[in-house]
């Protein structure tokens, strides 16, 4: 793989300062940049085009949802991998979303860091938050552990799921109602079923969960 070139960024410079110690420990990365706000980022990922981007979800200036924003509009190739504090259901999807390569928490192990890194780095995304040996975390009202997507998914129809993936591949109602053979009103009905099954309540969310489990069964085929 090479030396892998990343950015750090975060608001809190003490945090920072952790991160840079962490991966100067790490024969296989190398700092190019580190920032306190996102302005600074962005400009950084810009003019240096490093592999991959930590970032705070949280900074002055710009977010690191912002930033992932940015840089999908702009065509720029850094993978961005997401730093928070808490694992909310609408940053995940919002992170989904908009092409994040992972969300990490920040009372993740430095090992675990290291680990989301390397995997970054080899082309893996890290959506949902896919690590044996971590404290489950709560997503959507339910276990978020290793297969817990597939096992969420388990809960709608063979139709619901063709839905899903036709609404994460950016198709409108009239879309997939043509796709399917089936009425505008059939769709809105099915997507009100999906969405109370899954507790969500909105096309976005619905699209990162799709994305999530695309991730997650992308790794857990690697992964044997």
């Amino acid at each position: 793989m090479g030396c892998v070139s990343v950015i750090l960024a975060d608001r809190y410079p003490v945090f920072l300062c952790g991160l840079i110690s962490v991966l100067r420990e790490q024969d296989d990365f190398d700092i190019v940049a580190s920032c306190c706000n996102g302005t600074e980022c962005i400009r950084a990922i810009r003019n240096l085009s490093p592999r991959i981007a930590l970032l705070d979800i949280s900074m002055p200036g710009l977010s690191g949802l912002e930033i992932l924003a940015t840089a999908a509009s702009e065509g720029l190739c850094t993978r961005v991998l997401l730093l928070t504090a808490s694992m909310e259901t609408h940053e995940l999807a919002t992170a989904a979303a908009r092409g994040a390569y992972g969300v990490v928490p920040k009372d993740a192990s430095p090992e675990t860091l290291i680990g989301c890194l390397r995997r970054v780095a080899a082309g893996q995304k890290m959506l949902p938050f896919l690590l044996s040996g971590e404290e489950p975390r709560q997503v959507q009202g339910r276990r978020a552990r290793n297969g817990d997507t597939q096992d969420i998914l388990s809960l709608l129809t063979e139709r619901e799921r063709q839905i899903m993936q036709l609404v994460s591949e950016g198709l409108s109602n009239k879309e997939i109602g043509h796709w399917l053979d089936i009425s505008d009103g059939t769709i809105k009905v099915h997507l009100h079923n999906i969405y109370q099954k899954l507790s969500i309540n909105n096309r976005t969310t619905l699209a990162a969960l799709a994305m999530c489990q695309q991730a997650e069964s992308a790794w857990l085929i690697r992964s044997h």
